[in-house]
Protein backbone atom coordinates (compact mmCIF):
# COMPACT_ATOMS: atom_id res chain seq x y z
CA UNK A 1 0.00 0.00 0.00
CA UNK A 2 2.78 2.35 0.38
CA UNK A 3 4.35 1.97 -2.87
CA UNK A 4 0.50 2.79 -3.89
CA UNK A 5 0.82 6.31 -2.15
CA UNK A 6 4.03 7.17 -3.74
CA UNK A 7 3.29 6.13 -7.12
CA UNK A 8 0.14 8.16 -7.13
CA UNK A 9 1.78 11.30 -5.49
CA UNK A 10 4.36 11.39 -8.47
CA UNK A 11 1.92 10.83 -10.68
CA UNK A 12 -0.34 13.68 -9.50
CA UNK A 13 2.81 15.90 -9.75
CA UNK A 14 3.36 14.79 -13.53
CA UNK A 15 -0.18 15.03 -14.64
CA UNK A 16 -1.09 18.54 -12.88
CA UNK A 17 2.43 20.00 -14.55
CA UNK A 18 1.33 18.73 -17.82
CA UNK A 19 -1.74 20.72 -17.52
CA UNK A 20 -0.66 23.38 -15.91
CA UNK A 21 2.00 23.98 -18.80
CA UNK A 22 -1.02 23.14 -21.19
CA UNK A 23 -3.79 25.58 -20.25
CA UNK A 24 -1.96 27.49 -17.41
CA UNK A 25 -0.98 26.78 -13.52
CA UNK A 26 -3.28 29.71 -12.04
CA UNK A 27 -5.83 27.01 -12.65
CA UNK A 28 -4.01 23.69 -11.65
CA UNK A 29 -1.83 24.90 -8.91
CA UNK A 30 -4.70 23.55 -6.56
CA UNK A 31 -4.25 20.24 -7.16
CA UNK A 32 -0.24 19.81 -5.94
CA UNK A 33 -2.29 19.74 -2.47
CA UNK A 34 -3.19 16.46 -3.54
CA UNK A 35 -0.07 15.08 -4.17
CA UNK A 36 1.23 16.35 -0.63
CA UNK A 37 -2.02 14.65 0.95
CA UNK A 38 -0.45 11.20 -1.59
CA UNK A 39 2.99 11.56 0.27
CA UNK A 40 1.99 12.37 3.39
CA UNK A 41 0.10 9.16 3.74
CA UNK A 42 2.72 7.37 2.34
CA UNK A 43 5.20 9.01 4.97
CA UNK A 44 2.51 7.84 7.60
CA UNK A 45 2.14 4.27 6.85
CA UNK A 46 6.03 3.77 6.01
CA UNK A 47 5.97 4.76 9.87
CA UNK A 48 3.28 3.13 11.16
CA UNK A 49 4.61 0.10 9.52
CA UNK A 50 7.88 0.18 10.83
CA UNK A 51 6.54 0.87 14.17
CA UNK A 52 4.35 -1.96 14.14
CA UNK A 53 7.95 -3.71 13.07
CA UNK A 54 9.63 -2.88 16.08
CA UNK A 55 6.86 -3.79 18.36
CA UNK A 56 6.60 -7.10 16.69
CA UNK A 57 10.15 -7.75 17.27
CA UNK A 58 9.89 -6.58 21.03
CA UNK A 59 6.57 -8.81 21.88
CA UNK A 60 9.05 -11.82 20.36
CA UNK A 61 12.06 -11.18 22.67
CA UNK A 62 8.98 -10.82 25.63
CA UNK A 63 8.12 -14.69 24.55
CA UNK A 64 11.45 -15.88 24.81
CA UNK A 65 12.01 -14.21 28.10
CA UNK A 66 9.34 -15.55 29.49
CA UNK A 67 9.69 -19.28 28.61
Amino acid sequence: MEWFWLSVGILIIVVVTIFGFMEGFDRWVYYYGLSVFAFGTYLLRRWMRRRMEKHLQWMEEQKKQQS
